[in-house]
């Protein structure tokens, strides 16, 4: 089952609680129970809760300029390959975000309960949002909304520079913030920290952690930075 037809199918039977289980409890019209506080192990209630997550966010984002509009739901569409028979259960869910009474930090701060602070697997919602953010070009007021959090889901303002450097380039050490190495530092070094991201990306472990494998597209756009930021670094002259 897809996690598309998991998110409808499924979204009482996997109840959340708090205020992404009350956006579930409204979409699919029924009441959903309330489960305990505790990082959720079920890896489907995992699955669900970053799924969940990530429509909210993305409409929470789009009224982050002031101007909302469909295009997040648009991109989302497209950059995660939601089947034509789901769009409309996807939309749904997106819709009831945009109009929720809980802000964009309730939600936040649930997604780094059950599925952990500064895990890999909410570095990877933080990723998908990104890349939303970047269909039709950053705003500022996105990058602002989005750094804020980030902080609600547990990272430090060094995890976040070198998140966000992945999609949005500042600076020409950005490089060196994407491998998390200072500028300068020694081949040694940069080596190391490259070696220890890919082992820490690989997509079969965030997947393992509770991201959905229709999200894989954001570890694959995830290594192709980390990649060229490390091959930019090994080609500078000594």
């Amino acid at each position: 089952m897809t996690i598309w037809a998991l998110l409808m199918g499924s979204a009482v039977g996997l109840a959340l609680g708090g205020p992404l289980g009350a956006l579930a409890g409204a979409a699919v019209g029924a009441a959903v129970e309330r489960v305990r506080a505790a990082r959720a192990q079920n890896p489907r209630r995992r699955q669900v809760a970053f799924t969940i997550a990530a429509i909210a966010l993305a409409a929470k984002m789009a009224q982050a300029d002031g101007h909302a509009s469909d295009k997040e739901a648009e991109a989302f569409e497209r950059l995660f390959h939601v089947p034509a028979g789901e769009q409309q259960n996807m939309r749904r869910f997106y819709r009831l975000a945009s109009q929720s009474a809980d802000g964009a930090e309730a939600y936040a701060k649930q997604a780094a309960d059950l599925l952990g602070a500064g895990s890999a697997v909410l570095e990877d919602l933080l990723e998908a949002l990104l890349m939303i953010a970047t269909v039709d070009g950053v705003h500022p007021a996105e990058v602002e909304f989005l750094e804020r959090m980030a902080g609600l889901m547990g990272f430090t303002p060094r995890q976040w520079a070198a998140i966000q450097a992945r999609y949005v380039p500042l600076r020409a050490d950005d490089p060196w913030a994407v491998l998390g190495v200072a500028p300068g530092s020694s081949d040694a070094d940069i080596r190391t920290a490259y070696r220890r991201l890919v082992r820490e990306h690989h997509p079969d472990r965030h997947i393992a952690e509770g991201t959905p494998p229709e999200f894989i597209r954001v570890a694959e756009a995830r290594m192709a930075t980390i990649n060229e930021a490390y091959a930019r670094l090994m080609k500078q002259p000594a």
